[in-house]
């Protein structure tokens, strides 16, 4: 991945606000996980129940060691790192620091691991997970174009990156500890 101007800028906002961004998965909204205010902004903008929780989305394991709890086996540890065929979200116990905003009503925490090279720009240019939620009211189909994002969110945002052709399914969602996968 090429590095741009838009780019940057989009980290440049990233780190104080709410962007919308391509993910591995859907077009999606984020912010920093450990940025509550933006968190707040996000559930604002959906229009989102706040006992919902969200996805932390995550180049690397260390960056989610803050949101999880780190009592999980070895083994259950590996499975969270191990690369799968398709994006994978797992729930997972999460840390009792954890912000309500974050879980919503939720014991487990919604985690996944991406090789994204866009995501993996954002996390280690800013040492954080990140917040990852479809970019949509709550309840609506998932904005594909700038234009979609523009009617559901006006100039809302901090920031947009156009979405990517290959934005178009969400990823599965499997309990990690007792494998039912959930969508």
């Amino acid at each position: 991945m090429i590095i741009n101007s838009r780019i940057r800028l989009a980290l440049h906002h990233l780190k104080t606000g709410v962007i919308a961004h391509p993910t591995d998965t859907v077009y999606g909204l984020g912010c920093l996980a450990n940025n509550p205010d933006s968190i707040q902004k996000i559930i604002d903008l959906k229009k989102r129940d706040i006992k919902k929780g969200f996805i932390i989305l995550a180049s690397d394991v260390s960056f989610l060691i803050p949101y999880i709890d780190t009592n999980l086996s070895i083994e259950l540890f590996e499975k969270l790192t191990l690369p799968t065929d398709t994006p994978t979200t797992y729930l997972v116990p999460k840390s009792d620091e954890l912000s309500p905003l974050l879980a919503g009503d939720n014991n487990l925490m919604a985690v996944r691991i991406t090789s994204d090279p866009l995501i993996t720009f954002f996390c280690e240019s800013t040492g954080s997970a990140l917040i990852s939620t479809s970019a949509n009211l709550q309840g609506r189909k998932v904005a594909k174009t700038k234009f979609e994002l523009k009617r559901y969110f006006g100039n809302d945002l901090s920031f947009e990156l156009p979405p990517n052709m290959y934005n178009s399914k969400p990823s599965k969602i499997i309990n990690l500890m007792t494998g039912v996968r959930y969508r």
